[in-house]
C-alpha cells in the first residue's frame, strides 16, 4: 500500500474593502454566522440503568443516512471500560431511539489491565474511544476510525455494511491498527469522498495538514501511517496549541470544512473548537481559518463532569440546510450546536469570524 504525505502552511489572508463617498477605505459589511447551542442539551446523558454507560456518555461519531442522524457515542460505565453506544434522531436535536446495550467494543490485543493513557484521555481504563464514522461517496460500507487502547493509544479502523448498520446487525469487520506501535495517536478522520481517485486520511493538523492517500482501505495489519504531532505553538492567536481534527470533513463549494480542537496559550485548562476550510483538490492547503473559537466551554454541561472546560467536536452533518455540530461536553455528555450551513461557510470564507451565540432554538 503506497502512501504519500504532504505538508503546507496556511495561505495569506485578504480583507475585502470598499470606498465611501469621500474616497476613504472602509471594510465591507458582511453577515456574521453563528453556531447556536440547542436548549435541549445535553442530548445524551449517562444512564444509571445500564451499567456500561453509567458514568460518562460523550464524543459521538455521527452519520446522516436516509435523512436521519445516527450516533455512535463513547460510553464509560461501572467496569471502567470505554465502549460505543447507539442512538438515532429524526430531527437531529432530539433522541428518538437509544439502545440499552453497547454496539461496539475493541477486543483486538486489548489487555484488561489499567491503561494510564486511556485514563487521561477521558477517564476509562481501556477499550475504544472517540469514534468517527463516514461513508465514502455512495459505497455500501461505513468506515469507522477510533482510538484503541492498545499499547498506549493507537488509531484503529473498522467497517460495517450500510444495510447491516441500518438493521442493527453489528457485523463489524475485524479492526486493524493503522498507527505505528509504541506511539500515541488520536483524531484521525477519513474524507467522505475520494480525492483525485484516492481514499484520503487526515492524521495531523499540528498545525500543518498531513494527509495520506490510498487505493483502498484494506490495511494488512503491518502497514502503518507515519504521522507526527509537532506540538508547535502558534503565536499571537487563540488556537496556539492545536490538538487534532474533530469531525470528518464536510464538502462545501468553498472547500472542505474541518472542525478542530485547540487550546489557547496561557489557558490550557479549556478545550475550544475552531474551524477551517481546506482546498477541495489539495486539502493540505488551508484557505481560511476562524479567527476566534466557534465553540468554547461556558454552559454547565461543558464544565460539570469528568473533565471541566471541555467541548470536543467529533461529528457534523448538514441536514435541511442546517449545519449540525455534535460534541462532547465535560467528557460526560453528548451535545449539539447548529447554524445555517451556507451562511456559516460563507462567513468563514470571508473571514468574518463565525462565532457562537446562545439563543432559544425555535422548534418546527
Amino acid at each position: 500500500m503506497k502512501t504519500k504525505k504532504k505538508i503546507i502552511k496556511s495561505s495569506p489572508r485578504r480583507v475585502a474593502v470598499r470606498k465611501n463617498k469621500k474616497g476613504s477605505k472602509k471594510k465591507k459589511s458582511v453577515k456574521t454566522a453563528a453556531l447556536v447551542r440547542s436548549k435541549e442539551n445535553p442530548m445524551i446523558s449517562p444512564s444509571a440503568e445500564n451499567g456500561w454507560e453509567a458514568w460518562q456518555t460523550f464524543n459521538p461519531g455521527v452519520i446522516l443516512l436516509n435523512d436521519k442522524v445516527y450516533f455512535l457515542y463513547r460510553a464509560i460505565g461501572e467496569d471502567g471500560l470505554s465502549r460505543f453506544g447507539y442512538a438515532a434522531s429524526n430531527d437531529g436535536f432530539h433522541i428518538d431511539e437509544r439502545l440499552s446495550y453497547p454496539v461496539y467494543e475493541h477486543r483486538v490485543g486489548q489487555r484488561p489491565s489499567f491503561n494510564i493513557f486511556s485514563y487521561f484521555s477521558g477517564g476509562s481504563f481501556g477499550g475504544s474511544e472517540d469514534p468517527r464514522i463516514v461513508r465514502v461517496d455512495d459505497e455500501d460500507t461505513l468506515y469507522m476510525t477510533y482510538t484503541a487502547c492498545d499499547e498506549g493509544l493507537r488509531v484503529a479502523l473498522t467497517s460495517i455494511k450500510v444495510n447491516d448498520f441500518l438493521n442493527k446487525r453489528w457485523k463489524w469487520k475485524l479492526p486493524v491498527l493503522i498507527s505505528p506501535p509504541g506511539e500515541v495517536h488520536k483524531n484521525w478522520v477519513i474524507f467522505p469522498e475520494k480525492i483525485n481517485g484516492k481514499y484520503a486520511i487526515l492524521h495531523s493538523i499540528s498545525p500543518e495538514i498531513l494527509i495520506d492517500y490510498f487505493d483502498d482501505l484494506n490495511f494488512d495489519g503491518g502497514t502503518y501511517i507515519k504521522s507526527c504531532y509537532s506540538g508547535k505553538i502558534r503565536k499571537n492567536c487563540w488556537d496556539s496549541w492545536v490538538r487534532g481534527a474533530g469531525a470528518p470533513p464536510l464538502k462545501t463549494k468553498h472547500g472542505w470544512l474541518v472542525f478542530y480542537q485547540a487550546m489557547e496559550g496561557g489557558d490550557f485548562s479549556k478545550y475550544k473548537v475552531g474551524v477551517m476550510l481546506l482546498d477541495l483538490n489539495d486539502p493540505t492547503k488551508i484557505l481560511h481559518r476562524s479567527k476566534e473559537p466557534v465553540l468554547e466551554p461556558s454552559e454547565f454541561y461543558e464544565n460539570v463532569g469528568f473533565k471541566s472546560g471541555v467541548v470536543y467536536v467529533t461529528g457534523a452533518v448538514v441536514k435541511d440546510d442546517l449545519l449540525l455540530v455534535y460534541y462532547g461536553g465535560a467528557d460526560s455528555y453528548v451535545c449539539v450546536a447548529s447554524a445555517h450551513a451556507e451562511e456559516f461557510v460563507e462567513a468563514l470564507a470571508r473571514e468574518t469570524k463565525p462565532k457562537l451565540k446562545v439563543k432559544t432554538l425555535k422548534k418546527k
